[in-house]
Parts: structure tokens; C-alpha cells; sequence
């Protein structure tokens, strides 16, 4: 057998000190978002080159030793972090290069390191935009974006990772190197491979160079934050906003009092811009790369119609870019609010969007049986279904009794039976493995074990994630 002392004095050789980083330096990329998962390392390689990444993952593989892809390790479920000592971490922070925007292609290649925040930055200016959104933008890197083939609070309207992509560079698990940067949306030249790690979550390849497609920044918003009494108006209200806004409706995203007011009383800075509350909230926004689109009338019309039907109690529109980030940061700083609150538990579920309110209303009595008092979050996307469905303990407790893994299971075979997913843009990672294997047919299993076999037949590559062998 190879001695892993060797691999990582190679390693070592190959990358430099910048590139390889071993022992307690290691600590800060050993550990899951959530401090849950995460075994020691043998060290953490820090490529700066697609070539780089080709040669650390063939040592690897010639020494038997795993190799766990990591971007920015904002994943909810273990899917970047070794579950046995003695992998190889390797990050693609340093492969963070940003070309050049192409207006004609709307088109814009990019290295698997860049963080999400940044690449918004680069467009600045440019008169187009990349759309993705969400609230670990900060740190989240493009690699691993693709690799759980992101949603966030823009995909109903321009899509998932997976659909922003056009085209993509990937290391192979034998070390061989897929150049598919190919910057058209149209190419049914055999399988589409580029969608093949989308969501693959570092189990096929790494993504290393990236072709992404950009739209027309808007010139011009209108946003909203509503009060609504329940779920089911705002189920309705997005429906009739589907309707009257159309392609300009860009986000639509829902959450409860709960949220609201543990976001209020935990994070500075939040203040409730309406005079009544409500069962529900919905946020609203509309924008066009056209100044002549009238979309304040289009959304007052909506309102208009709503607060007539009922289905809305109260409701603001934003005056000013610093009203708007506002509005915002109510919906956004929801999982903060209650991770400040104290121990939490997440849970990932998507459904129709006509039947969010209805799951909603079916879930509270099933987590109500196992753990009586629990406290219920929903929040989320109203456009696309995805309800990321948020638990607190009961006031007075410390924590869930024991009864975690149920409350998970019992979520998940509900959403799974009202036509839905228990993993909506997390992905499955270490952690949902188990739900996979019990609530998805087993030749859809069996096609995803197929798969990993053929690429992978070693199974050094992210093994223990997404699928067992």
C-alpha cells in the first residue's frame, strides 16, 4: 500500500506552500457549514490551474486516496468534507479567474474559485447581470454552485444553476481533463454532459472553467412587501401575479410571522415597514431592461385586485434602493434570525407551488404529534414551490428530544407523496442519502449508481456522497 505520507510530500512538491496546506492549518476547511460532519484531512491541496487539479486528483487516485471537492462550503449537507480521515480537501479557491463579458453571446467564462458576490461585482456597469441569488452569495464559489446545482430566489424565473450553464471544464476521477467550454445554448451533439454535474455534487468530476449565460441588467424595479392572513392568499396572490406580470416578475418569495419576528428581535437594523401584520408575508419584485415598461402599475393593479379579494391586509412599495434592501433583508435574514434564536433543524422541501399552503398545513400537525410545542418556519420561493421548512424546539427546550431523524423522514415522505422533493436545492450530500434510498424509486437509485460506477469505478471521488456504492 502507498504510504499517505508520501502522497503528501508530493503533493506538497507539486503546489508549494500556497497550494498545500497540511496538519492544524488544515482546520478551517475540515468542518461542514454547520459544524456537524467533517473528519481530518490529510491536508488541503489549493490548485491554481486546471492542469494542477488533474495532477492532484491522478496522484490521489495512484495512491488510493479520496479526493473531496470543495468550493466555499456553504452546502447544508456535508457534501464538501471528508467522512473518514485521511482524504485529500481539495479547494478550487484559487482558480477565481473572471473573463471578459461578451454582450453579443451574453456569455462570460469563469474559474470554479469565483464567489458569487464577486462575479455580480465584475458585471457592475456592463449592462448585463448573472441572476442567481441567494443569501450565501458572499462566500458560495461557482464550482460548487454547479455541483449542487443552485436555486435561489431568482430560479423560477430564470432557472437552476444547471439551466445557466452553458458550457464547462471538468477533471475527470481517472485525471483526464473535459474541455466542453463551449459558449452555445443549442449543442445536441449526443448527451447533454455539461448537465451531467450539474447537482453531481463532485461525485463525476470537477468543474473547473465554467461558460455561464448573463441577461440585460434591469434599468428599473418595483418591489413590494405584503401582509397577507395566510398561505393560501398568497399561494392565490402569486398566482394572479404570475398572470399580470409575467416575464417581468423576477422574485416572489414568501415566510411567516415566526420568522419575521425572530428575525426583528435577533439581527439590528430590521424594522417592519407596514402598520398591520399578518399570517403570511409575501415580497415581491418586478424589473425591465426597458424604461418604458410600466411596472408600478402593473404591480399596484395586482395589489389593487388583492387587497379587494381579501387575499392582502396590508402592503408597501419601496421608495428608494435603501427601502428595497430593506424588504430584503426581512425575507433574507430569515435562517439568521433563527439560528440566533438557538438549535434548529432544516429541512429542504419543494412541492407545487399551488399546494405550498397545503403542505404547510399537513406538516404541522405530523411535527406537532412527534415533538408537541415545536415551532414552525416555513419560508422560501413562492414561484418554484421550494419551502425551506425550518424547525425550532419548543420554548423552554434545549433541543429535539431525540426526535430529529423522524421529523425528517415523516417531511420527506410527505413531500415525496404530494409530488414534491425533501431535497429542492440543497442537494443530498452525506446527509439524505437514507431518504433517497427509502422514498425514490429504485431504478432511479440504480441509474445514479450506474453512472458513478462508470465514471468513477474506483470510487476516490467524493466517495459517501450522493450515493453509496
Amino acid at each position: 500500500m502507498p504510504d499517505p505520507a508520501d502522497l503528501a510530500w508530493q503533493l506538497a512538491e507539486m503546489l508549494g506552500p500556497r497550494g498545500w496546506i497540511a496538519g492544524e492549518d488544515a482546520a478551517p476547511w475540515q468542518r461542514d457549514w454547520l459544524d456537524r460532519h467533517g473528519a481530518p484531512p490529510l491536508g488541503v491541496a489549493r490548485p491554481g490551474s486546471t492542469a494542477e487539479v488533474a495532477a492532484v486528483v491522478g496522484a490521489c487516485r495512484a495512491a488510493g486516496v479520496a479526493v473531496v471537492p470543495q468550493g466555499g462550503n456553504t452546502g447544508l449537507c456535508a457534501a464538501a468534507v471528508a467522512a473518514q480521515p485521511g482524504a485529500v480537501i481539495l479547494s478550487l479557491a484559487r482558480m477565481a479567474g473572471i473573463g471578459p463579458p461578451d454582450p453579443s453571446s451574453a456569455a462570460i467564462e469563469v474559474g470554479a474559485g469565483v464567489v458569487l458576490a464577486a462575479l455580480h461585482q465584475a458585471l457592475d456597469g456592463t449592462g448585463l447581470m448573472f441572476p442567481l441569488h441567494l443569501g450565501a452569495e458572499g462566500s458560495a464559489q461557482i464550482g460548487g454552485l454547479i455541483g449542487t446545482n443552485a436555486g435561489g430566489s431568482h430560479a423560477f424565473r430564470f432557472g437552476m444553476m444547471g439551466d445557466l450553464l452553458l458550457g464547462v471544464e471538468v477533471v475527470l476521477p481517472d485525471g483526464s481533463i473535459w474541455n466542453g467550454l463551449r459558449a452555445v445554448q443549442k449543442d445536441n451533439a449526443g448527451y447533454q454532459l455539461r448537465r451531467l454535474f450539474a447537482g453531481a455534487e463532485g461525485t463525476l468530476g470537477i468543474v473547473t472553467r465554467a461558460v455561464l449565460r448573463l441577461f440585460p441588467a434591469p434599468r428599473q424595479r418595483a418591489t413590494a412587501f405584503l401582509a397577507l392572513p395566510d398561505l393560501s392568499a398568497a399561494v392565490a396572490l402569486g398566482t394572479r401575479l404570475r398572470a399580470e406580470a409575467g416575464e417581468f416578475l423576477t422574485g416572489l418569495e414568501f415566510f411567516s410571522d415566526l420568522g419575521l419576528g425572530l428575525a426583528l428581535e435577533h439581527l439590528p437594523g430590521l424594522s417592519y415597514p407596514l402598520d398591520t401584520r399578518g399570517g403570511a408575508y409575501v415580497l415581491v419584485e418586478v424589473a425591465s431592461g426597458s424604461d418604458l415598461v410600466p411596472l408600478d402599475d402593473i404591480l399596484e393593479g395586482v395589489l389593487e385586485w388583492g387587497m379587494g379579494q381579501g387575499l392582502v391586509l396590508d402592503g408597501a412599495l419601496a421608495a428608494s434602493e435603501a427601502q428595497r434592501a430593506g424588504f430584503w433583508r426581512l425575507r433574507e435574514e430569515q435562517p439568521e434570525g433563527q439560528r440566533l434564536e438557538g438549535p434548529q433543524l432544516k429541512h429542504d422541501i419543494a412541492v407545487p407551488p399551488g399546494r405550498i399552503a397545503e403542505f404547510v398545513a399537513r406538516a404541522a400537525p405530523v411535527c406537532e404529534g412527534l415533538l408537541p410545542g415545536v415551532r414552525i418556519n416555513p419560508f422560501g420561493h413562492l414561484g418554484d414551490g421550494n419551502i425551506h421548512y425550518n424547525l425550532s424546539p419548543p420554548h423552554g427546550a434545549g433541543g429535539f428530544a431525540g426526535t430529529e431523524a423522524a421529523l425528517g423522514l415523516e417531511l420527506a415522505r410527505l413531500a415525496t407523496a404530494m409530488g414534491g422533493s425533501f431535497a429542492a436545492e440543497h442537494g443530498l450530500g452525506r446527509t439524505k442519502i437514507a431518504l433517497a434510498d427509502a422514498l425514490r424509486p429504485p431504478e432511479e437509485r440504480r441509474l445514479m449508481r450506474a453512472l458513478k460506477q462508470a465514471l468513477d469505478p474506483d470510487g476516490g471521488l467524493n466517495p459517501g456522497v450522493l450515493v453509496q456504492r
